[in-house]
């Protein structure tokens, strides 16, 4: 297992892994104690070239940990690409049925490795942001980055 420290233009990010892949990704979180490995180096790496523009989609190995819904959802949110959102109620009829809103808002909100399975790319039908578990100041910062809003055109409900 490992663990360490990313300084992020968010602010700053604790990274986990375990056997080769990387299995969670904490906002505002600092560890004391680093235990890197190459997969977490390889994720920083990512990191540092999604933040400076460089990449758009994420290669590193991950390992998610859910139900089998909620790894459907998970497995859909990579779809979303760079620079684009859907809303809650979109991410429900592409997972078959709008009845699963509900159930996919909170699969989503239990994404632990955000920014690489982007959950951030999830918004509210009106434009709001919504449901961020990292805070929607980080939510905004990251769509602002992938250029998805300018300026006060979004607004943030709490």
């Amino acid at each position: 297992m490992g663990q360490a420290n990313f300084n992020s233009p968010v602010g700053p990010i604790a990274i986990y892994s375990e056997d080769g892949c990387i299995t969670k990704i904490e906002f505002n979180k600092h560890l004391e104690a680093e235990a890197t490995d190459s997969v977490i180096e390889d994720c920083q790496t990512e990191l540092t070239e999604y933040f400076d523009g460089k990449r758009q989609t994420f290669g590193v190995k991950i390992k998610p940990v859910g139900t089998e819904f909620q790894l459907r959802v998970w497995n859909m949110l990579k779809k979303i690409p760079f620079g684009k959102t859907i809303s809650y109620s979109d991410l429900a009829i592409r997972l078959g049925d709008l009845k699963v809103i509900r159930a996919a808002g909170t699969a989503n909100g239990k994404n632990k490795i955000p920014i690489i399975i982007p959950c951030h790319r999830v918004i509210g039908k009106d434009g709001s942001l919504v449901g961020f578990a990292g805070g929607l100041h980080i939510k905004e910062k990251l769509l602002r980055h992938e250029g998805v809003i300018s300026g006060e055109q979004i607004k943030i409900f709490g």
